[in-house]
């Protein structure tokens, strides 16, 4: 018989962002091994285990757990926010730290992030995603893509702002997934499209819809300030599409150091010279993939499997558990 798990989740299906897929992935990947119980808040129940993202939005469901349950164990899911943010701060989400008897991160340098203490029992699980085929795409211009909903931490104004140094490009096709989050930035957003013919903001689209659009796209570019582990890299990656990213640990701790495509956060310039080199030199995009490729391998979902049973095992030891 599989034991109940609880995995509490702020965002859920309407919210269509990297913690829901997160959330509905786990909850795929351990449903071997556990009777998952996907909820945005615990509002109490016989589970055996509570696996909790983001620990400030999930600070309500983390303490009554702890009330109610203090002798079964607790997993707190840092998201990027967290990490990069919140755990300075905010006393809910300094409170999940201690209460939790794990912590997961989503990238390779995440525990950096974390107050010593914390380090001991904090694992790393990296997102992975369904491999796709590679496509092969047109060569009369190059299209790049940013997927991310309009709000600050995704730094959509520095895709804005690279849109716009190349506005001259009729060989460059812009486009942005996202929903309207901060209405400021979808007047910008709108503003874009009005002085760049060759911008588009496609506004919110399903999830497999955006998924296409990362796979028939020639880059994806992820500008984001802060990340935890995103989903969308992962997928870009897995459709081997090569990515264009800003140089936060969210994205070294996926990319790598090395990574030859990553430009600092809030550069524009920067952007817009990957971008401009990336359709001009011919040996830009095969080293990419190159690189792409090789971190690919370690974001099948076979691996994050096994990474989540590897840090819940010690936790309790489920029916069927990878031995």
């Amino acid at each position: 018989m599989r034991p109940p798990l609880a995995l509490v989740t702020p965002a859920l299906a309407a919210a269509n962002n990297g913690n829901w897929q997160t959330a509905r992935r786990w909850a795929r990947l351990l449903a071997p091994h556990y009777a998952v119980r996907l909820c945005a808040q615990w509002d109490g129940g016989d589970e055996a285990l509570m696996v909790a993202l983001h620990a400030r939005r999930s600070a309500p469901s983390i303490r009554a757990w702890r009330a109610r349950a203090p002798g079964r164990p607790l997993v707190v899911v840092l998201t990027g926010t967290d990490l990069y943010r919140d755990i300075a701060h905010d006393a809910d989400a300094q409170a999940a730290l201690a209460l939790a008897d794990r912590l997961l991160v989503l990238n390779a340098l995440g525990a950096q992030a974390l107050p010593a203490p914390w380090r001991a029992k904090t694992a790393v699980v990296l997102p992975t995603a369904t491999p796709r085929r590679t496509l092969a795409k047109p060569a009369r211009w190059l299209r790049a893509l940013a997927v991310g909903h309009l709000r600050d931490e995704k730094s959509p104004q520095t895709w804005f702002d690279a849109a716009r140094r190349l506005a001259h490009r009729a060989d460059l096709r812009l486009d942005h997934v996202g929903g309207a989050l901060d209405p400021a930035l979808a007047d910008a957003a709108r503003a874009t499209a009005a002085a760049c013919p060759h911008y588009r903001w496609l506004g919110a689209l399903p999830h497999g819809a955006a998924r296409d659009r990362i796979q028939r796209a020639h880059l994806l570019v992820n500008p984001s300030r802060l990340e935890g582990g995103p989903t969308v890299v992962v997928e870009a990656l897995a459709s081997g599409t090569p990515v264009l990213a800003s140089r936060c640990d969210g994205h070294l701790g996926l990319l790598g150091a090395d990574y030859p495509g990553l430009f600092d956060v809030g550069d524009a310039a920067g952007l817009a010279a990957l971008l401009a080199q990336a359709r001009d030199d011919p040996a830009m995009l095969p080293a990419l993939q190159a690189h792409c490729a090789a971190r690919a391998r370690l974001h099948h979902p076979d691996e994050e499997r096994r990474s989540l049973l590897a840090a819940l095992r010690p936790l309790h030891t489920a029916p069927g558990a990878l031995p």
